[in-house]
């Protein structure tokens, strides 16, 4: 499952200043294109910081943290899963430290990256898999994120966005009409919990949430749930969770069709020391499958298919 993966999840600034915009490793274009095509035919390398921002800001280039080709997670199917840096929240059980700052990615074009996915087509067609961008926040990046979608639409290939719907906002109508499956991660449905967990406020998830049943042909929808013994496993938090996630199936019968309730683990610790940050729940043990269980049949009691 996925829980028991460290994935990247995590937090940075809210907006793209242009001294949170570090790009300087070299591109590694694919050996059967011009490098540095997208960019009118300049290597990264060789782009100065205007023209940098400029193109991250029209998407041709974005900050990543790294991809992997994986099964069973993030989405049905094989799926190249690819990390974008940079993330609007604080969360306290980041398990990818390490992917929170925009300015700690490596520069790729959109070029780059859709040449990656075009390579795989053939899988995602075998497996009934695609892409998803997760990250970090992929909204942090939506320019970027939408020539992607866009691209990978073109292809053919089934996409998902794994975001925390903070940013929300960013994402036009264009963009989630390219976005076949969003996974939603809702990280409390209490409004103080939420804050204590993230550092942000809970109402631009929730609205997120809502924008997105409200669409007639909207993107499917898969809410994740992180259980925290001591931090998010109160029974009214479980319940607020779990009435909001049914609600959007009000909303729009069959919005959310799956509902991964992750259990806590402790694999990205040491990331946290390695990278000189505080890490909170030090001493929070995973939930018990008892636990892990009861929650899950606490989401089960309002019809929504759990795992």
């Amino acid at each position: 499952m996925a829980a028991t993966i460290i994935r990247p999840e995590g937090c940075e600034a809210l907006s793209l200043p242009d001294e949170a915009v570090r790009l300087d490793a070299p591109l590694q274009a694919p050996a059967d294109r011009r490098s540095g095509a997208g960019l009118d035919g300049l290597t990264v390398a060789e782009l100065d910081r205007h023209e940098r921002l400029l193109a991250m800001r029209e998407g041709r280039l974005g900050s990543v943290h790294s991809w992997e080709l994986v099964t069973a997670v993030d989405g049905p199917g094989t799926r190249l899963t690819t990390f974008l840096s940079g993330c609007p929240l604080q969360c306290l059980y980041c398990h990818n430290p390490d992917t929170l700052a925009m300015k700690d990615g490596r520069p790729v074009t959109s070029e780059e990256l859709l040449a990656r996915i075009k390579r795989y087509a053939g899988v995602f067609t075998a497996t009934g898999g695609g892409i998803t961008l997760s990250g970090g926040e992929v909204l942090m990046q939506p320019a970027f994120a939408a020539r992607i979608l866009r691209g990978a639409k073109e292809l053919g290939i089934h996409t998902a966005i794994d975001t925390s719907g903070f940013l929300g906002a960013a994402a036009t109508d264009e963009m989630l009409a390219d976005v076949d499956l969003v996974l939603l991660d809702v990280k409390s449905g209490d409004p103080d919990t939420y804050k204590k967990v993230t550092g942000r406020e809970l109402e631009p998830t929730l609205a997120f949430g809502r924008r997105l049943a409200e669409m007639p042909d909207g993107p499917e929808v898969w809410v994740r749930f992180v259980l925290v013994p001591g931090l998010t496993d109160a029974e009214d938090n479980v319940e607020k969770v779990a009435g909001y996630t049914a609600s959007l199936n009000r909303i729009r019968p069959g919005a959310v069709t799956r509902v991964e309730v992750l259990p806590f683990h402790q694999m990205g610790r040491d990331k946290w020391a390695t990278l000189g940050r505080e890490y909170q729940l030090d001493d929070t043990e995973p939930p018990s499958p008892e636990l892990t269980e009861r929650v899950r049949d606490r989401f089960r009691a309002h019809g929504l298919q759990t795992y």
